[in-house]
């Protein structure tokens, strides 16, 4: 079904029936650059409500595989449990996961890619979502929107297409077997509770590349080499040149991808919040690691076989 939108978060809440007559309080969560989020409480007990943000159907966003993801990464341990969705909407309503909120800097701490691996291991092996996932098509549909919308592409994009057009070529020199990945990890979408990482936003899940899960939350999280390596040898059982090649390029394809989300966005979205300085961070970083001199080295890695001791 479509959603009607846009809604309210007070018409949102006075739908739960088992809210009315209750002490309830809204307050808005600052973090989200699609959606509006806010939490209530209900008599103590802290929700979640979340409306779409505007035209998200133009970022190739699917409410009913998103749904459907969230419900499996909820029955995981990993994902709030999913209480309420207004399908005229979009608006769903979840469980507030109380814990610590981790930044880049918590995140790095040590053992903290371990846990991480622990997490996303847990995951890619639960059941199939709903949907696939491919950062380069997605990349490719967003910039075909944005040429036939007029909205402006970062500057130089066009002379980068044939470095995109080799990392796609290196990557499918051989393949990994998709799993369910949630593609989004960024630091605001994990919460550190009772010694185990949970994940929120489940909002661009799909069955993906598990090298494209790591090289975006490396890539989201400014990890350096070192832990790079760590999350990979947690992870694969192994850090060899092409795994962890694999996973560079893919850091790149994030950046690719979500800075001509970006593009759309500046164009689209409701939301206060500087999507030219976003997109043009992004690619920026994609440009410096393309011209950068281990870029070569990446590619013949990433395209030759994953190597003794994977798993």
């Amino acid at each position: 079904m479509t959603p009607r939108g846009p809604v309210t978060v007070e018409e949102i809440v006075a739908d739960v029936e088992s809210w009315r007559g209750r002490a309830v309080s809204i307050r808005p969560l600052a973090n989200g650059l699609t959606n509006a989020n806010y939490r209530v409480d209900v008599d103590g007990r802290a929700f979640v409500v979340r409306i779409p943000g505007a035209s998200t159907d133009l970022l190739a966003i699917d409410r009913a595989n998103e749904l459907h993801n969230g419900r499996i990464a909820a029955a995981l341990g990993i994902g709030p449990a999913i209480l309420r969705h207004f399908p005229e909407s979009g608006a769903t309503v979840a469980e507030f996961l109380p814990g610590r909120p981790m930044t880049n800097a918590t995140l790095a701490e040590p053992g903290m890619p371990a846990r991480i691996s622990e997490t996303l291991r847990t995951l890619h092996r639960g059941p199939r979502f709903l949907r696939d996932f491919d950062m380069l098509a997605l990349a490719e549909r967003y910039r075909a929107l944005a040429h036939e919308r007029g909205f402006p592409l970062p500057a130089g994009y066009a002379a980068r297409r044939p470095a995109v057009d080799r990392i796609r070529s290196a990557l499918a020199a051989w393949s990994l077997p998709t799993v369910p990945c949630h593609n989004d990890l960024l630091a605001d979408n994990y919460i550190d509770q009772d010694g185990r990482l949970r994940i929120v936003d489940w909002e661009y899940s799909g069955n993906g590349d598990p090298a494209f899960e790591l090289g975006n939350t490396c890539r989201e999280l400014d990890y350096d080499a070192g832990r790079l390596e760590e999350l990979c040898r947690a992870y694969f059982g192994t850090a060899t040149a092409s795994l962890l090649g694999r996973v560079r390029l893919h850091m790149i394809v994030s950046d690719v991808g979500w800075a001509l989300w970006a593009a759309i966005q500046r164009s689209i979205s409701r939301i206060s919040f500087d999507f030219d300085a976003y997109g043009a961070a992004r690619w920026a970083r994609a440009e410096a690691a393309i011209d950068g001199a281990e870029f070569p080295r990446w590619l013949a890695a990433a395209a030759g076989p994953p190597g003794a001791g994977f798993r």
